[in-house]
């Protein structure tokens, strides 16, 4: 970077000592779905496929969602104690998942061995519901307790695959049944607040390394209801943050909730190209850069897309949605393509580390959007996505260096930087222009 000696007019102004959130990490949901199709392939395809997305020198995934049982994106819908009614939970197993999910995942580990993982259910055991089945319906109130076991007996399991969990959701979109066309389950907020306070969290602090408890799990609009149920000093107790999805309202409801408690954390955990005739889903980095840096300047921590692969036609589903995957896996070739959302989480999960903290960044050429966090390791990070023309943004530190940034049309940089003691120069990639062979090999 460059001394100056006065302002840059139109820069991107960087204050490294104004700080929010520290950042968890980025990543995908490992659904049936994702694994079932990754586990088909060729066994040096996927080696080479896992490595590319989870090792310190591909994508760099660290933080994942899971499924407690069956989601919409599966090969059929399940439990893992489908034969009740069952309250002490005789029939638990969960032998579904060690065929292809288990392995999946613990090959991840391998790659990623501080990968973070979250757990969520899309519906508990239909016999605990109203109606009798996965397929929609709501919790009924006198099975809460057993579902609170249902936890911590797929907790038990799947540590003795080898595969610990960082956190848990209650449940998938707690407010939406689906028609009963999917795995899925009302929640209303009384019994959310009912289990997590008299139930969930009590059996989860009983844990030797109690799992965190994120409620919600569903879309920006419902911010309101967050705010109610943390105000009950039960559940503020018992919970570690809020799980976000993104595909109603609008990312500003996670500030609102954080100015409320600033003391519990946001997490983006579910939000996915939603549209497969849509022609710009392989192109379309700069709409999801432009989501993501929303996300982060409204204190998500984390920020875990959904499918990590699915079919060209969306599938294996048990929904009526036909999304695609962070990749596409081709089902007759295994050809494997790269989504626009996998190349703008490229730029983040790649560059920013865990623990980095997000500071301030403002001002800069009109149209470009950008965000910034400093690393442990005492490098700055500054990711830009300009929808619009080319443009050349000045970048000036509060040390008062300051380096010019060329931002090609419809793209997104990267720009990476040590801090004032260390002198050396900002260097930044395109990284929206590359192909998936040089993912591997490619120094931002």
């Amino acid at each position: 970077m460059r001394s100056q000696g006065g302002g840059v007019p139109g820069a991107i102004a960087i204050d490294s000592g104004e700080r929010y959130q520290s950042i968890l990490g980025f990543g995908a949901a490992l659904t049936d779905a994702a694994c079932f199709l990754i586990d088909r392939l060729e066994a040096e395809k996927k080696a080479g496929f896992l490595a590319s997305v989870f090792s310190p020198s591909g994508l760099r995934l660290n933080c994942c969602r899971i499924c407690i049982g069956s989601s919409d994106y599966a090969t059929k819908a399940y439990s893992y104690a489908d034969c009740g009614p069952d309250p002490e939970l005789k029939s638990f197993s969960v032998e579904h998942d060690r065929a292809y999910i288990a392995p999946i995942i613990r090959e991840a580990i391998k790659l990623s061995p501080e990968l973070f993982l979250l757990a969520s259910p899309w519906s508990p055991p239909g016999w605990m519901k109203a109606g009798g089945t996965m397929l929609g319906g709501s919790m009924r109130r006198q099975y809460l307790a057993a579902y609170a076991d249902y936890f911590d007996k797929f907790l038990d399991a799947y540590a003795e695959m080898g595969i610990e969990v960082g956190a848990v959701t209650v449940q998938n979109e707690v407010d939406t049944d689906q028609e009963g066309r999917m795995p899925a389950c009302i929640w209303t907020q009384g019994t959310e607040t009912l289990f997590v306070a008299e139930h969930l969290g009590p059996k989860m602090a009983q844990r030797r390394t109690p799992p965190g408890i994120w409620i919600l799990d569903h879309n920006y609009d419902l911010w309101g209801r967050v705010l109610s149920q943390l105000a009950e000093p039960a559940v503020r107790k018992m919970v570690d943050g809020v799980a976000w999805h993104g595909y109603a309202g609008h990312p500003s409801a996670m500030s609102a909730v954080h100015r409320a408690h600033p003391e519990k954390h946001m997490y983006w955990t579910e939000g996915g190209p939603e549209d497969l005739k849509d022609p710009a889903l392989q192109t379309n980095w700069v709409f999801w850069g432009s989501r993501f840096t929303a996300i982060l300047k409204n204190w998500a921590r984390c920020i875990i897309a959904w499918n990590l692969a699915l079919d060209e036609k969306g599938f294996p589903n048990v929904g009526p949605f036909a999304c695609a995957g962070l990749v596409t896996i081709n089902s007759a070739t295994h050809e494997i393509r790269p989504s626009g959302q996998y190349w703008a989480l490229a730029h983040f999960a790649t560059a920013v580390h865990r623990g980095a903290v997000r500071i301030r960044s403002r001002g800069g050429p009109k149209g470009v959007v950008h965000v910034a966090f400093r690393n442990p390791d005492g490098t700055h990070v500054l990711i830009l996505t300009n929808p619009g023309k080319e443009r050349v943004a000045p970048v000036v530190m509060d040390t008062g260096e300051w380096a010019e940034i060329r931002i090609p049309k419809d793209s997104m940089v990267t720009a990476l930087w040590r801090g004032a003691e260390s002198s050396s120069c900002a260097e930044a990639r395109d990284r929206s222009r590359l192909v998936p062979g040089e993912m591997a090999g490619a120094q931002v």
